[in-house]
């Protein structure tokens, strides 16, 4: 396994602050989380990756492939993550009836029998706790961390405001007490950086939360695209063995998201791909 260069990812999530396109109706209550698939529940110890040079948060952003007798082979895996995204200050703008959730998709990913590792903030965790805790009880899912308030971990990122790098530690801290706080269980120790967006201010204040950041090597284009087949092709045509795929669980601002998947999916599977949570790719292979 490698360590990634640390690097600001350009150009990546252009639509990260994710501010939301419309309110939608509020949707049934999510439903009770079944056994739904043959995916093991998170592992007791999930994988991580050793700290970088003088104690930097490790970076992970697909599992390599380049085989041979000392590395690992070209396993057809992919991973498909989920940002459940919301600033700290969307509040006002969810009471009013935007929604920042997607409960079709998760009820999809169920149907379908698709592992998948959900990066949520805290926020998104406290205003729909009941989504949380079916979400991280089902052992299909593990929830990651994706920040508490959804705030830019390094500057400039797509008009983010700024966490100070006091506090950038606390904010991860903040977001795994609100998954405890829903009920949450299939927890991991990753991180993902709103926007993509870190330095190397960024990995040295995050030591102490002992998280490994999850990048990706797919980017879906799925915020706040309408055309399905459109994101449908993007994924397709970028997924390699041990790809991991940046996709949105926000229904208000990636719309397209469910019927994108319901075409990436049944391709991928026919193509021979089997789909795994992050904790799984991040396993070393012989």
């Amino acid at each position: 396994m490698r360590t990634t260069t640390a690097r600001a990812v350009a150009g990546v999530l252009t639509c990260a602050v994710l501010t939301g396109c419309g309110a939608a109706p509020a949707p049934a209550p999510p439903p009770t989380p079944t056994a739904s698939a043959p995916a093991s529940a998170a592992p007791e110890k999930p994988p991580t990756m050793a700290p970088g040079p003088a104690g930097r948060t490790p970076v992970f952003e697909r599992r390599p492939a380049g085989g041979g007798a000392a590395g690992p082979t070209a396993e057809k895996v992919v991973a498909l993550t989920f940002d459940a995204d919301m600033t700290a200050d969307q509040g006002p703008r969810a009471a009013s009836g935007e929604r920042f959730d997607n409960p079709e998709l998760i009820a999809l990913l169920r149907r379908l029998k698709v592992p998948s590792t959900v990066f949520m903030t805290g926020r998104w965790a406290e205003e729909y706790p009941a989504q949380a805790k079916a979400i991280g009880t089902d052992p299909l899912f593990e929830i990651a961390n994706h920040s508490y308030s959804h705030h830019a971990f390094s500057s400039p990122c797509y008009g983010l405001p700024v966490v100070g790098k006091a506090t950038m530690a606390r904010e991860v801290e903040r977001a795994f007490t609100a998954f405890r706080e829903a009920g949450a269980r299939n927890v991991v120790p990753y991180f993902r950086f709103p926007g993509g967006c870190y330095d190397d201010t960024a990995l040295r204040a995050l030591a102490p939360a002992n998280v490994t950041a999850v990048q990706w090597d797919v980017v879906s284009g799925d915020a706040f695209a309408t055309d399905a087949d459109a994101v449908a092709e993007q994924v397709l045509d970028g997924v390699r063995p041990g790809s991991l795929v940046v996709m949105h669980c926000t229904r208000s601002a990636a719309p397209a998201t469910e019927a994108a998947v319901r075409r990436i999916v049944p391709e991928l599977r026919e193509r021979g791909y089997r789909f795994v949570k992050v904790s799984e790719l991040m396993e070393e292979r012989p």
